[in-house]
């Protein structure tokens, strides 16, 4: 439960969630999610979520393809992934220059 609540604590890695949950399994690449953090930070988020359960990955030549685990976090979790999934992000917050 912890490193679920964990994974899913940061933002960056909700919209990654978010964004595999509207594409078929195992078509989307790492590299495709504009994050707006550095590939390091983005492979990062991708392996917390890997451990955490809550999304697979295979590589395929050069690229490593993903797929969201929603049926099996689902069943060890149930309506935690739907909470994620219907929550909007935060509105961007207006700073006075």
């Amino acid at each position: 439960m912890q490193d679920a609540l964990g994974a899913l604590g940061d933002p960056v890695r909700r919209a990654i969630i978010r964004e595999l949950a509207d594409c078929p399994d195992w078509s989307r690449a790492c590299g495709t999610f504009d994050l707006g953090v550095s590939k390091a930070t983005r492979s990062h988020h991708f392996t917390v979520l890997r451990h955490a359960g809550l999304l697979e990955q295979r590589d395929v030549g050069a690229r490593r393809l993903n797929r969201l685990r929603r049926e099996e976090f689902d069943a060890a979790f149930p309506g935690l992934l739907t909470l994620v999934l219907t929550e909007r992000p935060p509105a961007p917050t207006y700073r006075c220059p």
